[in-house]
């Protein structure tokens, strides 16, 4: 019954999703865009040549960049895998859509369905859309899956690619799917990437004459990381550097198509990704092969996937359109994968759907070097918690202790950084700077409030 009165609200929602995604008068006669968004899994900050690796070669995405705007500031909506994609997607923050952890091979339901996802209301445009690769929002019942969430079809896997023994206890086998048809088991991993940079290559040359949105979501280089035998041992950085370096083939097999399809200058192309790293790997990850060093680079962040150190939220963030984006741009302005549904709904000329809050910005004026970015504040978030807030350059925070730090029982502690002039956040200004730490600290609780987080034990007294 539970679920019958959920597909029921959905189907109203959906109702009114045409009307409120109507365009206005000035988007008559206007060509709609394509939009391209490639998002890596667990990929670090330091991970890509442009962002400063010293033996990893990433010569596409470092065009990419060169081309379009990369991102010094750049966020993912959360430090973990479903959160962030939640935030993707819906552009709200995953506590705000109510998805804020993970789901797993055992997980009925996931993203609750009367969320709008940027699919649907692209579909209302007249998009074809298109999700390849890791989903992570709910797979069972059907209705969880991307072909009744906006995406005309999707070919990929349900969860994350450790979700199988010995990492983790299941007997459900780790399976492709192609729609909402579930295919073969995935025995080898290490075709993962080409496998499905083919899948989008096919999307693309059969583009032509519809606006499209492609969401190719890798399962790389999330644990445990592997590459093709063709592609191994090329990389100084090992393993690792390999699976990058795949990555990086594949966008640059992404952007020869686009261009060889001519629609390269019609398409908005993102490059980010999930979250940080994963160090401070628990036990179980420690077996099947799999290493400490086969994880990516924080570059000079501190913290890692699962904190909410910049590390583990603070992800590389390329944009690339030829025409309109301003090439060779570098911001240091704050913006977020929040920021990517309004920026892509605004750019398609859709309104976005009305009775609900988002949490992104337009960032179309920042691109075209017209303004700089919209973005302030930016919450980070932990499951249902809230713990850090950063405005401007300055960042508070009070968290539980975590490896990072110390002992899970250690008390939290308020910290203030100011991230410009210490981006590895080592010297906390908290004494220094109380009235701003205080008025940080206030925007937490109200935003909580706002969205029905949690807060650390003993923020009120802070």
């Amino acid at each position: 019954m539970r679920i019958m009165e959920t597909l029921r609200r959905r189907r109203f929602l959906q109702s009114g999703l045409a009307a409120a995604c109507s365009p206005g008068p000035a988007d008559a006669g206007r060509k709609p865009p394509n939009f391209v968004v490639l998002f890596a899994d667990d990929l670090g900050y330091g991970d890509l040549g442009c962002y400063g690796h010293p033996t990893i070669r990433t010569p596409h995405l470092d065009r990419m960049a060169e081309e379009g705007t990369r991102f010094t500031s750049f966020y993912a909506a959360a430090p973990v895998c479903t959160p962030s994609r939640v935030g993707l997607l819906t552009g709200r923050y995953p506590i705000r859509a109510g998805q804020p952890g993970n789901t797993g091979p055992e997980t009925v339901g996931g993203l609750p369905l009367g969320e709008i996802l940027l699919p649907q209301v692209l579909k209302a445009r007249d998009y074809r859309t298109m999700a390849i690769g890791k989903w992570h929002l709910g797979f069972q019942p059907e209705p969880y899956l991307p072909t009744r969430r906006g995406f005309d079809n999707w070919f990929g896997l349900p969860y994350s690619n450790d979700m199988i023994p010995p990492w983790v206890k299941t007997d459900r086998p780790l399976r492709l799917y192609r729609g909402a048809a579930a295919m073969e088991t995935v025995s080898d991993q290490s075709h993962l990437t080409p496998l499905f940079t083919g899948e989008a290559v096919r999307f693309l040359k059969q583009a032509a004459g519809q606006p499209f949105f492609l969401y190719l979501a890798y399962s790389m280089p999330h644990l445990p990381v592997s590459a093709p035998a063709e592609r191994r041992g090329r990389s100084r950085a090992g393993l690792y550097g390999d699976v990058i370096e795949t990555l990086d083939w594949s966008a640059g097999e992404i952007l020869r198509t686009l261009r060889e399809q001519g629609l390269d200058g019609d398409t908005m192309v993102v490059f980010a990704s999930d979250n940080g790293p994963w160090h401070h790997l628990p036990p179980r990850m420690l077996a099947g092969g799999v290493e400490p060093w086969h994880t990516g680079s924080k570059g000079l962040l501190r913290g890692a996937k699962g904190s909410t150190y910049e590390g583990g939220v603070r992800v590389p963030g390329i944009v690339r359109w030829p025409g309109v984006a301003r090439p060779g741009q570098v911001c240091m302005d704050i913006a977020s994968t929040l920021d990517l549904f309004p920026t892509i709904a605004r750019a398609a000329g859709a309104a976005l759907p009305e009775g609900r809050a988002y949490d992104g910005s337009d960032l179309m004026p920042l691109l075209r070097g017209e303004a700089a970015g919209p973005r302030s504040p930016f919450y980070y978030c932990l499951g249902d918690t809230l713990e850090a807030v950063r405005e401007g350059p300055w960042k508070y925070r009070f968290a539980r202790a975590r490896a990072e730090q110390g002992p899970k029982a250690q008390a939290p502690e308020p910290e203030l950084f100011h991230l410009d002039w210490d981006p590895a956040e080592q010297y906390n200004l908290y004494s220094r700077h109380r009235d701003t730490a205080a008025r940080l600290a206030g925007r937490l609780k109200t935003f909580a409030a706002e969205i029905g987080a949690q807060l650390a034990p003993g923020l009120a007294s802070n």
